[in-house]
């Protein structure tokens, strides 16, 4: 049997732990399950040991954030696949078998996610991932049911087993040998896109990451850093423009930064019209930080990378908001 291990990241999540390892013991059949602790001042380690003391404990000196957290922990963790799971996030009955039946079957699959719903509105896709990810020629990301703010009704449309670009952070599937391969996620990131660089890398290889719609998780999003947090805005940016960098050829990333400097502009003034003005500055700070890493950044590159067609949409920007098309399966592509 494919040995998977759960494993779940914490930082001060007593509250998280309490409300969702219930559903996560129930229903991961014999499968090791891990709470990886980022250096929690509550008393998380303690409300493990005494209620679940069948769950492995992995303390991590820091709290590194998402990152540099799943990093230090899996070193010390032994399985074939790891599942990396929000502590934010309700299973269901039988969501790990299509995943562990698909990697036995499927020696080229390396990544996969399931289907992400919202825990708050269980009829409709989650922020967070979705029915799958993508992203556009300029780099900005969207799934196959969430386009910007709109989340789709889940009517079974992405109930399918499918290549994708990316696969979510709040429930994503890895083998432990691909993880070793890349060398684990960029910890520069510190939190947000670093799934994504971590499966553009992984496609720079001609691995395969898959999405397997016949597994169900539900996701609550940002107990972490809601939207409204300009941390969040922050991080999106800068580390949006990391991957660009590290992963296209550099004529290419040139340019797409270039135009990027425009679009992300237009995203400030939106902000600005919001009265949004927290996230408006986050957006500068986010440039300012992403210019004083370059040296850092061009220096981890792999010089073999190609430019993929990462989906046939020039513009997710442009095919939202003047094309008016809102749900994944609508976009004009290119």
């Amino acid at each position: 049997m494919l040995k998977i291990a759960v494993v779940i990241l914490n930082w001060n999540g007593v509250k998280l732990l309490e409300r969702f390892l219930p559903s996560v013991l129930e229903y991961s059949n014999n499968y090791k399950i891990y709470v990886a602790d980022n250096a929690s001042t509550d008393n998380s380690i303690a409300f493990i040991k005494e209620n679940y003391p069948s769950i492995g404990i992995v303390e991590n000196k820091i709290n590194g954030g998402y990152a540099k957290g799943y990093n230090d922990a899996l070193q010390h963790i032994d399985a074939d696949v790891f599942c990396l799971l929000n502590s934010d996030v309700e299973v269901t009955p039988n969501w790990l078998s299509p995943i562990a039946d698909h990697f036995t079957k499927n020696i080229d699959t390396v990544i996969i996610q399931p289907k992400i719903l919202d825990l708050k509105k269980k009829t409709h896709f989650e922020y967070a991932g979705a029915g799958g990810g993508f992203l556009d020629s300029f780099g900005y990301p969207f799934c196959r049911g969430r386009i910007f703010d709109t989340l789709e009704e889940d009517k079974g449309q992405y109930n399918d087993t499918t290549p994708i670009f990316w696969a979510s952070g709040a429930c994503l599937f890895i083998r432990k040998s691909t993880f070793t391969t890349l060398g684990g996620f960029d910890e520069d990131y510190f939190a947000h896109q670093e799934e994504i660089d971590l499966c553009w890398r992984a496609q720079n290889m001609n691995l395969q990451v898959m999405y397997v719609g016949t597994s169900t998780v539900y996701h609550i999003g940002g107990s972490t850093l809601s939207e409204m947090n300009p941390k969040k805005t922050f991080l999106n940016f800068r580390n949006s423009l990391f991957s660009i960098i590290k992963n296209i050829p550099i004529q290419k990333a040139i340019f797409i930064v270039l135009a990027r400097l425009l679009l992300d502009g237009i995203a400030g003034i939106r902000f600005l019209t919001q009265l949004r003005f927290s996230h408006f500055f986050a957006i500068i700070k986010a440039h300012f930080s992403f210019y004083w890493n370059i040296p850092k950044t061009l220096k981890k590159r792999d010089l073999k990378v190609k430019h993929k067609k990462y989906h046939k949409i020039k513009s997710i920007v442009w095919s939202y908001f003047v094309n008016g098309s809102k749900e994944f399966n609508n976009l004009v592509k290119d």
